[in-house]
């Protein structure tokens, strides 16, 4: 045999042994855990190039992830190929998972969401514990002003309930006969309006928070020389994530008016992950020439309510009264936190004239202030809980929010091996 021939087949024979030694059956990922507080539950992410390259797998092949017991872990693969999955360590430890080639179980839907463009363009989204939704182009085209992020409650139930809380609202022959017997008797009328609308209880929660032209449960905005530049509906919207564990939704609004500059636009990602009352957001302003103060907002129903204003810790919280108290509703409990230092944070009621005539009899807002940079991303969560599902006093919301903001101030660390 010739010599090159002879260090060609060494050198096969030694790639081969290293491909042999370099392929794994499970890939061990552990989670360790910062914080003198448990941590359930909360989800983690692994680049799915991480597994395929251990376990050296095609990327369409299946996998399980196991906890320490064997057990199956639920999990989802990302638009961003990460594969995320609930983690449960205890106060200043660790927690070990193996993620093997498998078939998975079932999973039950926990974080879903949908376009309606049926009902002027919302986007509207859940997980087992709460809602959400947002105003789209259509709804702006009517002149209608709608700034700010709805909230719905939810409760006896982990199931999805927003598309049939829709659907019921929205029903074309139920809308016909409601306007049908408005003319011919308006109480029946009003009473199959109560069957079916969403503004009512029906046994898992409905919408009785009020948004109006307010930066609603947890928008962030500009706000420049001190006064906030109001995002309108969005222009755009891709869902990128459609559960079973995860929504992400991406938003892109029309340019706003900063300071004279028409061109910037604001582009949002936002995440609600299985299992948090919080939404992961990350806001970026495209064509924004200079630092500038962002702010993220909760409308305020009440000029003395009962607000916790917390830069220091880095949440703000807020006790919405609901809009109809008469139909004993109870109290939405709202917040954000934020995992960068916040500047500032404080309630800023809007003055009486402007509170009349702009903002619908809103009060003002509780704000939690930065600085954006030109270029950055600006990340915070926001979010809310009902007093009549698992959350139910301000104490106890108060003590869910300082915990998340340490929790995002001191994530759960992965190493995967």
């Amino acid at each position: 045999m010739k010599q090159y021939e002879k260090v060609i087949l060494l050198v096969a024979t030694v790639l081969f042994c290293f491909a042999c030694t370099n392929t794994k059956d499970v890939v061990t990922v552990t989670v360790n855990n910062p914080l003198a507080m448990e941590r359930s539950n909360e989800m983690v992410e692994v680049a799915m190039s991480d597994i395929t390259n251990q376990l050296k797998l095609a990327d369409t092949a299946q996998i399980v992830v196991l906890n320490a017991d064997g057990q199956q872990v639920p999990y989802q693969i990302t638009y961003d190929e990460k594969v995320i999955f609930p983690a449960s360590v205890a106060a200043n430890g660790t927690a070990t998972y193996t993620i093997q080639a498998g078939t998975p179980e079932a999973f039950a839907v926990k974080a879903c969401g949908k376009y309606y463009p049926e009902r002027v363009d919302d986007v509207a989204w859940e997980n087992d514990l709460v809602a959400f939704r947002t105003y789209g182009p259509a709804l702006q085209k009517t002149g209608e002003r709608a700034f700010g992020y709805d909230v719905w409650t939810k409760y006896n139930t982990t199931e999805p309930v927003v598309e049939a809380r829709y659907a019921g609202e929205l029903n074309p022959e139920t809308k016909a006969k409601i306007a049908e017997l408005k003319k011919t008797d308006p109480k029946a009328a009003q009473e199959l309006y109560h069957s079916v609308s969403y503004h009512v209880d029906h046994g898992n929660g409905l919408d009785c928070y009020k948004v109006g032209p307010t930066l609603g449960g947890g928008t962030a905005a500009l706000m420049p020389d001190g006064e906030i530049v109001y995002p309108y509906c969005y222009a755009t919207q891709d869902i990128l994530d459609n559960g079973p564990l995860r929504f992400t939704v991406k938003l892109v609004y029309n340019p706003l008016n900063v300071k004279g500059d028409s061109t910037v636009i604001e582009t949002r990602v936002i995440t609600l992950d299985a299992g948090s009352h919080l939404n992961k957001t990350v806001v970026t302003y495209d064509n924004l020439k200079e630092t500038t103060p962002v702010a993220a907002g909760i409308v305020l129903h009440e000029p003395d309510g009962a607000v916790v204003a917390d830069a220091a810790n880095g949440y703000i919280t807020y006790v919405d009264p609901t809009d109809n108290v008469n139909n004993n509703n109870g109290k939405i409990f709202v917040g954000a936190a934020f995992p960068a230092t916040v500047k500032e944070a404080k309630s800023l009621l809007f003055p009486e004239k402007e509170k009349n005539e702009l903002r619908g009899g809103a009060d003002g807002h509780v704000l939690a202030i930065s600085d954006y940079e030109p270029g950055s991303e600006y990340v915070y969560y926001w979010g809310a809980a009902w007093d009549k599902a698992d959350i139910k006093t301000p104490e106890a919301w108060n003590a869910y929010m300082a915990n998340y903001a340490q929790k995002v101030r001191n994530p759960l660390t992965v190493t995967v091996k």
